[in-house]
């Protein structure tokens, strides 16, 4: 024997013998779902005892998608998905019934500047060039939905690269925006494993005007760069004016629950240029000190 050669497998592939098993005879016996084979059993899958496996799936899923696409680092942007795009703002304020639906509407129309702001940062990231390696960096990431994650979906379909949306299933519909690249296109269950795709390969992250859902995945940042279970990376703060009628950080520290110093966790700004230089001003600084 010459060929000295040999398979990289013995075994048969999962989808092969899954393949076999769909195509089988029926009776009673392979009728029933205790016959069918536990990864393609969707009932047992969804058994309430079955949380760990479908955590580790959802974890792992994202993983090698992620991977495959050679990315290796994200700017992951925050926002409101109920800030739209100026022209629609306008829109809704021209169909506000009352007074203080006209100032709630007012308030968003002073907001929509940030999704042209959302959508220009993001072609500034996605311009950023592959490593020797061919890994890609500051891959724009949003929250897939509608509003400030379009923006930033959006912008990096303007300059022809490929972008990132975690989406997650809410009891209303929500479907990804147009602009997500559909490979990269994600579904969540759990919120948890969501925000901890979002932070794993994020180098900067950008915060702009947003609700409960924008509050909770930007403290939690802060409060993992505070305690040190991350290294810290630039935080964009979009819109002082807002944040700080909404959150008094002065009050917290008056207050004593945070140090003076965690507020250089934030960086506010208002342009994307300004963003997208602090961002690059940080990571070369960084280098530099090896």
């Amino acid at each position: 024997m010459t060929d000295t050669r040999v398979p990289s497998r013995m075994f048969r592939r999962a989808d092969e013998d899954a393949q076999t098993a769909r195509t089988g005879s029926h009776t009673p016996q392979t009728e029933h779902p205790a016959y069918q084979l536990a990864f393609q059993d969707l009932d047992f899958l969804l058994r309430e005892d079955l949380r760990p496996i479908r955590f580790q799936l959802e974890l792992l899923k994202p993983t090698l998608l992620l991977d495959e696409a050679k990315i290796a680092s994200m700017l992951v942007m925050y926002g409101s998905a109920r800030i739209p795009e100026p022209e629609k703002a306008k829109a809704l304020f021209e169909l506000a019934a009352d007074d203080k639906a006209r100032a709630i509407a007012q308030r968003l129309v002073d907001k929509s500047k940030y999704y042209d702001v959302a959508r220009e940062l993001a072609r500034l990231a996605s311009a950023f060039p592959r490593d020797e390696e061919g890994n890609r960096h500051f891959v724009v990431c949003s929250g897939g939905g509608p509003s400030i994650m379009e923006a930033a979906n959006r912008g990096a379909a303007d300059v022809g690269a490929e972008s990132v949306g975690l989406n997650i299933v809410l009891p209303h519909e929500q479907a990804p925006n147009a602009y997500v690249t559909p490979s990269l296109s994600m579904q969540f269950h759990y919120f948890a494993l969501r925000k901890m795709h979002f932070l794993l390969r994020a180098r900067a992250v950008a915060v702009f005007p947003g609700g409960f859902g924008t509050f909770d995945e930007s403290f939690e940042l802060l409060t993992l760069i505070q305690t040190g279970k991350i290294e810290r990376m630039p935080v964009l703060f979009y819109g002082r004016e807002f944040w700080e009628r909404v959150v008094s950080f002065e009050a917290l520290c008056e207050e004593g629950v945070i140090s003076e110093r965690d507020l250089d966790l934030i960086t506010f700004v208002e342009t994307a240029e300004e963003g997208w230089r602090v961002v690059q001003d940080f990571w070369a600084a960084k280098n530099a000190e090896g």
